[in-house]
C-alpha cells in the first residue's frame, strides 16, 4: 500500500536583501557624481533596490519522509528548524522550491490563528467556508454543523464577525471546523498552545478518536513533548531545514533533548547581529549565581537568577524584559515579566536580573526564552526562544538527611511551609 504522505527531496529557498546605509560626507558625493556619475547612479539604484546585496537562505533543505495511512506523527525542533514550513508547503499556502509532494486524501489543516477564515464573515458563515475549500458539500456541512459549533463552544458568537472574537475563540472554532469534517489528513501546527489547557486537552482527545475510529492521519507539529509523546509513536525531528531523525517518538525525543542540554548558558550577541527593533535590542542572556557570577548548572537549593543586557534606542518607552520557562517536554513553568520600578524607560544600555528562589525548581533541564516587550497595547521589540538551557542538580553535599534527592512530578518542586494544625 502507497503512503497518504510521500515528501521527496523538497526545499524552500527565500531570497532576503540586506540594505545597510552608512555616512559619507557631502564633498565625498559630489566628487564621486562628478568623476564617475554612470556608476554612482548604478550603485545609487542597486542600494534603494535591494539588488546586489541578495542572500538566498534555505528554510527547507532536501526534507524526505513517508507517512502511511493512519500514523499520528509528530514533528519536533527548535524555533527557526523549519515546522511550520513545512506545514505550510504540505498545504499548498506556498510551493517549494524544489523537489515533490504527493498527498493522497482530502487535507485539513490548523496553522496559524485565522488562517482560512476571513474577518468579516460570522462563525457560522466561516463554517460553511471552510467546508466548501475542503471539498464539502453543503448538506454535508449541514450535517456537523450541530457538532462543530459544540465542540467550539461558541453559540452564542456563532453570529458574530470573526474579527472580534479572541485567538482563543478563533483556535476552538478553527480546529473544530478541520476535525469534525472528516478530512483524510489533518495538519496541525503549534497553534493549539493559543487554547487553554482544557481546550488542548479536549483536542489531544479528538485527535486520538479521529485517528483509532476513523484511521486518519495526523501531521502535529509542536513543542509540548509531553503532548507528543501521548498522541504520537513515530516524530520527525528537524534541524536547521532537514530531517535529523525519523524513528520511535521515545528515541527521538531523547535525541531532541540532548541538543536541548547542549545549548549552554550563555548566549551573547555581536552589535550588528543583536535580536531586536528600533525599540529595543538584546545584548546577552546568562545565568548567574546570587554573586551575579556565570554558572553552567544550577542546584536545586540555590537561588539563581537569568540575567538579561539590552539597550533601549527610543527615549520614552518602556520596553520590559520578561522571560518564559519551559520543562524539558515543553512545559511551560512559569512567566516572569520586569516591573516598572527602575527608569526602565531611559534610551541606553540595561541589565535587569530575574531571580529564581531556592527550592523552586525540580531536578531537569530548563530552556529560557526572552523577549522585550512594552505593554498596553502588546507589543514584542525582540524574542528569542530557547535562549539558554540549564540543568538543575540535587546539592548532595548541602542537602539535609530528610531532602529527597531525586525528580518529583510536575513543572517545578516548590518547598513549601508546613505546619501542625
Amino acid at each position: 500500500m502507497e503512503p497518504i504522505i510521500q515528501v521527496k527531496g523538497i526545499g524552500k529557498r527565500y531570497d532576503i536583501r540586506h540594505y545597510q546605509g552608512k555616512y559619507v560626507a557631502l564633498r565625498d558625493v559630489l566628487m564621486t557624481v562628478i568623476k564617475s556619475p554612470l556608476r554612482f547612479f548604478k550603485e545609487k539604484a542597486k542600494a534603494v533596490t535591494g539588488i546586489g546585496a541578495k542572500e538566498a537562505f534555505w528554510a527547507l533543505k532536501e526534507v524526505s519522509f513517508n507517512i502511511n495511512a493512519g500514523e499520528v506523527v509528530g514533528v519536533i525542533g527548535r524555533n527557526g528548524a523549519g515546522k511550520s514550513t513545512l506545514l505550510k508547503i504540505l498545504t499548498g499556502i506556498t510551493p517549494p522550491t524544489t523537489g515533490e509532494i504527493v498527498m493522497r486524501g482530502r487535507v485539513g489543516s490548523l496553522l496559524e490563528v485565522g488562517t482560512g477564515f476571513h474577518p468579516e464573515l460570522t462563525g457560522r458563515e466561516n463554517i460553511f467556508l471552510n467546508g466548501a475549500i475542503l471539498g464539502m458539500t453543503r448538506k454535508q456541512i449541514a450535517q456537523n454543523f450541530d457538532k462543530i459549533v459544540e465542540f467550539a463552544g461558541i453559540e452564542r458568537f456563532l453570529d458574530t464577525p470573526v474579527k472580534y472574537y479572541s485567538s482563543g475563540m478563533y483556535v476552538r472554532l478553527a480546529f473544530s471546523v478541520a476535525a469534525h469534517l472528516e478530512p483524510d489528513i489533518l495538519l496541525v501546527d503549534e497553534v493549539l498552545a493559543v487554547g487553554d489547557a482544557e481546550f488542548q486537552k479536549k483536542c489531544l482527545g479528538k485527535m486520538e478518536e479521529v485517528t483509532s475510529r476513523d484511521g486518519r492521519t495526523i501531521l502535529f507539529v509542536s513543542h509540548n513533548m509531553a503532548a507528543i509523546q501521548s498522541l504520537c509513536k513515530k516524530c520527525i525531528l528537524m534541524e536547521k531545514g532537514q530531517v535529523k531523525m525519523v524513528g520511535e517518538t521515545d528515541e527521538v525525543i531523547r535525541q531532541y533533548l540532548k541538543g536541548a542540554e547542549s545549548r549552554g548558558t550563555e548566549a551573547f550577541w555581536k552589535k550588528e547581529d543583536r535580536p531586536g527593533n528600533s525599540v529595543a535590542r538584546l545584548d546577552s542572556v546568562r545565568l548567574v549565581d546570587a554573586g551575579s557570577k556565570s554558572i553552567p548548572y544550577a542546584f536545586s537549593n540555590q537561588a539563581i537568577g537569568v540575567e538579561i543586557s539590552y539597550e533601549v534606542l527610543e527615549e520614552g518607552r518602556m520596553p520590559l524584559p520578561n522571560i518564559h520557562l519551559f520543562t524539558s517536554k515543553g512545559e511551560c513553568a512559569f512567566v516572569s515579566v520586569a516591573d516598572h520600578s527602575d527608569r526602565l524607560d531611559r534610551k541606553g544600555p540595561h541589565k535587569a536580573i530575574a531571580w529564581i528562589p531556592a527550592n523552586i525548581l525540580n531536578n531537569e533541564t530548563y530552556s529560557v526564552n526572552v523577549a522585550i516587550s512594552t505593554v498596553r497595547p502588546l507589543h514584542i521589540h525582540a524574542n528569542v526562544p530557547d535562549a539558554i538551557a540549564f540543568r538543575v542538580l540535587e546539592d548532595i553535599d548541602k542537602a539535609s538527611e530528610n531532602d529527597y534527592n531525586e525528580r518529583l512530578p510536575g513543572a517545578v518542586r516548590p518547598r513549601l511551609k508546613w505546619t501542625s494544625a
